[in-house]
This record gives C-alpha cells, structure tokens and sequence, in this order.
C-alpha cells in the first residue's frame, strides 16, 4: 500500500472511531463516514466492501498491532494503534482497552456487539495460537488442542466484560494477572 492509500484508510478509521464516541455502531451510516473521512464513495469501497468489513479490519489492526510488537520485542511500533509495548500480550490488549484506543471500548460494550465480538475472539485466538507454549503445561492432556484455545479466549473475553461491567477500577496490570491465574489454577486444581 503507498502512502496516499495508507493516509486515506487511515483518514476512513479515524471518522469511523469519531462516530464511534458519538453513536452505537448500528447507527453509524457509510455516508456519515465518507463525509467525515473527505473521501469518495468509490475510495470508501475500494478499501473496504462493507461498514461490516471495516468493523472487521478496525479488530484485525489492533491485533497486528500488537503481533507486530510481539515480533519486535516491545520495541515503540505503530498501525492505526500506537504505544510502548508491555511484554505480556494480554497486557498490552487490556491497556489498549483501558485506553478506549480508537473507541474500541465502545465496540465492547454496546448493545449489538455480537459481530465485533466475533472478530475480537477470531484474532483473540490467532494470538493465543501463538502463545500457546506459555499455557501447554498448564493444559489437562484429554482437552484438544482446539478447546483450550476457545477456553482461554473465553476467559479472556470473560475476564474483560467483568472489568468493564465493574467500572474498570483494577489496572490492566492485575486484570492480565487475574486472566493468568483463572488459567493456572484450572491446571492446578486437578
């Protein structure tokens, strides 16, 4: 992608999250974002084939954002997200979270979040795929492989939706440490 390419999908995702902070997701229109992205309808399309579709790519950079940290050693990286990353990946995830980075707490939380949510645990399970060597001791042997990865993502899920429901009083530091230890202790308590 050059740089006009990349300034335009970055000036689509910057509306789109404005008009997330404003109004519920099912609300927002495409013409509500291409007027305030300053773009064409075909450019708008010629990114993304739907406002599904940008909903999609908004949860899939956030996750790139944080593999790409992953594979640079927390070293300062930037998509449409940018920070100094922590080495846990759940931790950064929470802080983005914590941050409402690109409204994306918004998403989380609003009524009719069932599609959002299920692009959130599709890159939610790429991400624990990759690490899964940090929880296969901890995985009980008659489990496949497939389930304990929907079971920790889950958790995850789980554990952010009860962060949130309770007004996000704990740091994201010991959210990412309750989420590791309803892991362990599974394992554990055995």
């Amino acid at each position: 992608m050059d740089r006009r390419q990349k300034k335009t999908r970055e000036a689509i995702f910057n509306a789109f999250c404005d008009l997330l902070s404003k109004k519920h997701y099912n609300q927002i229109t495409v013409g509500e974002i291409i007027e305030r992205a300053d773009v064409g309808r075909a450019t708008f399309y010629a990114h993304f084939e739907t406002k599904d579709f940008l909903l999609k790519e908004l949860c899939e950079e956030l996750f790139c954002h944080i593999f790409d940290a992953m594979e640079e050693g927390g070293e300062r990286h930037k998509h449409i997200f940018e920070c100094n990353a922590p080495s846990s990946v759940f931790l950064h995830l929470l802080q983005h979270l914590q941050r409402n980075d690109r409204n994306i707490l918004h998403l989380l939380i609003c009524e009719n979040n069932e599609l959002f949510l299920k692009y959130f645990k599709d890159n939610l399970k790429l991400l624990i795929q990759k690490q899964l060597p940090r929880f296969s001791e901890k995985k009980p042997s008659a489990l496949p492989e497939s389930f304990w990865i929907n079971h920790i993502s889950a958790t995850f899920v789980e554990s952010v939706r009860w962060w949130i429901e309770n007004g996000m009083k704990e740091s994201p530091e010991t959210i990412s440490e309750y989420f590791l230890l309803a892991i362990i202790s599974r394992k554990e308590s055995q």
